[in-house]
């Protein structure tokens, strides 16, 4: 097989990277892609994140130097154990063994955030919404299937907007495509 393909797609939470990449999968074909949520690098669970009075925005939340690792051993070619987040209940599973396909797409919230993680990609896209669409798609996604309520979305949006700003918002620059 020759070298993968690696698309980055980063952005905050709620911004439509999920959905970007489902169209992408479907438009290439299963077989051909393989997907990696940035979200299962998440160093801590949920409840772990709140003893910490740390958001998973943050990059000390998540293990940004295995992602780094992984990013280059997948675009070698080279599968990965790659850790598991379950958004359902906010714990950590056992790893996974994952194999780069022709296609390896990567999205997450800290996707570039340093510079050898955006070296790996052939192709970067940063999603920015205007905040009050993806403000609505927060609430809309995690009150219909995480269980929230509107309120404690909120509150929460709230409480991570400083990390959005200092972490998040400055990768849209390393993008090819906003």
């Amino acid at each position: 097989m020759p070298r993968p393909i690696l698309l980055g797609i980063c952005g905050d939470s709620a911004t439509g990277k999920t959905t970007l990449t489902r169209g992408l999968v479907r438009i290439l074909g299963e077989a051909q892609v393989t997907h990696i949520d940035g979200d299962h690098y998440h160093r801590y669970t949920r409840t772990q994140r709140a003893e910490v009075g740390m958001t998973p925005l943050h990059p000390e939340a998540n293990h940004l130097d295995i992602l780094e690792q992984h990013l280059v051993h997948l675009r070698a070619g080279e599968p990965i154990l790659k850790p598991v987040y379950r958004h359902r209940d906010g714990t950590l599973s056992p790893a996974e063994h994952v194999a780069p396909a022709q296609f390896t797409i990567v999205e997450g919230m800290l996707g570039f955030h340093t510079p050898a993680m955006r070296d790996t990609y052939d192709a970067r896209i940063f999603l920015d919404p205007p905040e009050d669409l993806r403000r609505r798609w927060k609430v809309q996604r995690d009150c219909s299937r995480r269980g929230y309520t509107t309120d404690e979305v909120l509150a929460e949006l709230d409480r991570r907007e400083a990390d959005a700003e200092t972490f998040i918002r400055p990768q849209r620059r390393y993008a090819d495509i906003v």
